[in-house]
């Protein structure tokens, strides 16, 4: 149900059309919440509906034009009421580690190379967060809204240190034994 709330945060941060809400959650929001093209269209459809955003008036037709939205009084009640709300954290679901726990069971053969694909990935996941906090965030942008904005980049950093931390580990390059060691 997060979809819509991640919607209304956009627009409030800036009215947008669905097109550049793609591309702004392509750029930021999508690090953390990821949505289709149709997924974000289907969902502003069902926003205006509940009268919680309106497209802005176009001075041109609107037939071929991109429309604009906006959030209305109800949907920031909305999304100040999601935000209020109570939350357990959500339980890990990660294929890599139900398949190294198969990898208990059946032997590893091929799995030290999967590890090491995806410490890269994650390596580069941490570089690339760490050009935007260097970019996005420096030293004196301390507004609240600055602050929360870099919390959620730092919880990615975090993240992403331990995955690299964790994959280390578990190919045996800190030193311990790794799956093909074993």
């Amino acid at each position: 149900m997060s979809l819509p709330h991640a919607i209304l945060t956009a627009l409030l941060e800036k009215p947008s059309s669905g097109l550049e809400l793609t591309r702004r959650f392509d750029r930021s929001i999508g690090y953390f919440w990821s949505a289709t093209h149709q997924q974000i269209y289907r969902e502003l459809a069902k926003l205006e509906q509940a009268g919680q955003i309106r497209a802005l008036p176009s001075e041109q037709p609107a037939r071929g034009q991109k429309k604009e939205y906006e959030v209305l009084p109800a949907g920031r009640e909305a999304l100040r009421a999601w935000v209020a709300r109570p939350e357990d954290p959500k339980q890990v679901r990660d294929p890599l580690l139900l398949r190294m726990r198969a990898a208990a069971v059946v032997g590893s053969p091929g799995l030290d190379a999967e590890l090491r694909r995806h410490l890269g990935l994650h390596r580069r996941q941490l570089a690339e967060y760490l050009e935007i906090e260097e970019r996005d965030f420096p030293p004196g942008r301390d507004s609240e809204e600055d602050r929360l904005r870099h919390l959620v980049l730092r919880g990615g950093i975090d993240l992403e240190n331990f995955w690299i931390g964790w994959l280390t580990r578990a190919l045996g390059e800190d030193g311990q034994p790794g799956p093909s060691d074993v």
